[in-house]
């Protein structure tokens, strides 16, 4: 037979309903769009699951208990070789008292550069941090009608606001939820404590805030903490990933696909060995389900990607693309276990087993 025929007969079995194709294309369409939605549902939520602790700022650890070298923590994330992203020196400062409140003495911090980014970024790529200035919570900016560029008059003279940095009662330190924070160069004094970001966290790149103490100033009663005690510091996000229960699921989409391909071929072996006693070759058999199998299977697969795809982009927080990529595995994997699958059970019908079949009809 010419390809041309071979083509044209598939595409009429598919369209006059000989090769069932719509009842087909449904299990195919239902079975990638369950599993893979399955898929992109866990995975999805796990995304969620590190993103709250991100901005939570469970991924910032602290050193405490010593003297800290505010120079040597500022670049602690430039280190190469760690997945320090930001880090920063903080010590104790003077109380503040506004004039409009004078009953109403504020904590005052005092924090290198480094330590403002971290604060002020709270997890998202922060712009150029402005030090020229005072920096306030929000529940300080709410309860004194703050904004950037405001002039608050203090018992200290008069401070201008460089900015207002976020503070939700989350589960982390509470000290900076109503404080003021003063930008101070780093080489200006010891510090009380050095705070690092990293993500995913690791236990070496914690180890090296010892590294920022200075050497016998209470080196010996310091000690690394979580900023945010509420969640788990044994967290792993990769371990958590690797184990989930839904990586298996590729794999049930293949059998679930062999099983489909199987009863597509298996639904019409009488017609088939016919064609082969009338005369038609078995390459060309074999061509004909192949293209009538992607017809059906191709489009339910595309659909089912569409759908997986379009949960993605809507409910993903990370890298949009990978969340994709992974959860439309299980869809991809129906499909090429569908395929496979018919071309072996055609490859099994023989033009001898005719009339064992037409009986059995």
């Amino acid at each position: 037979m010419r390809l041309r025929s071979i083509l044209s007969e598939a595409m009429r079995n598919v369209g006059a309903g000989n090769a069932h194709a719509l009842a087909l294309f449904v299990a195919v369409l239902l079975g990638g769009m369950l599993l893979g939605g399955y898929e992109a549902y866990t995975v999805v939520a796990m995304e969620h699951e590190a993103m709250a602790r991100v901005q939570a700022m469970a991924d910032v650890d602290t050193v405490v208990g010593g003297t800290v070298d505010g120079g040597a923590c500022d670049r602690l994330a430039q280190s190469s070789g760690v997945s320090i992203a930001q880090s920063g020196a903080v010590r104790t400062g003077e109380e503040i008292t506004p004039l409009s409140t004078p009953s109403n003495a504020l904590q005052s911090f005092e924090v290198t550069q480094g330590m403002l980014s971290l604060i002020a970024s709270n997890g998202a790529v922060a712009s150029p941090i402005d030090t020229s200035g005072i920096w306030v919570s929000t529940d300080v900016a709410r309860d004194f009608g703050l904004t950037v560029g405001s002039t608050l008059a203090t018992d200290h003279g008069n401070a201008t606001v460089a900015g207002v940095y976020p503070w939700p009662n989350d589960g982390r330190d509470t000290r900076f939820a109503y404080a003021f924070l003063v930008p101070r160069a780093a080489s200006l004094g010891d510090h009380n404590e050095c705070w690092i970001r990293q993500w995913p966290r690791s236990e070496p790149a914690s180890n090296l805030l010892y590294a920022t103490l200075r050497v016998g100033n209470g080196q010996n009663q310091a000690g690394v903490v979580a900023l945010n005690k509420g969640f788990d510091a044994h967290y792993d996000p990769y371990a958590t990933y690797m184990a989930r229960t839904t990586r298996w699921i590729p794999f049930l989409a293949a059998l679930l696909g062999l099983a489909i391909g199987v009863i597509a071929v298996r639904m019409r072996r009488l017609e088939y060995a016919a064609a082969l006693h009338s005369g038609e070759s078995k390459p060309a058999q074999l061509l004909g389900i192949c293209v009538e199998t992607l017809v059906w299977a191709g489009l339910a697969t595309a659909g089912s990607c569409a759908l997986i795809a379009a949960y993605g982009v809507r409910m993903a927080v990370g890298d949009t693309a990978v969340v994709i990529a992974t959860t439309c595995r299980a869809p991809l994997a129906l499909l090429c276990a569908v395929v496979l699958a018919a071309l072996a059970s055609g490859l099994c019908v023989r033009q001898s087993q005719l009339f064992r079949l037409f009986k059995r009809r």
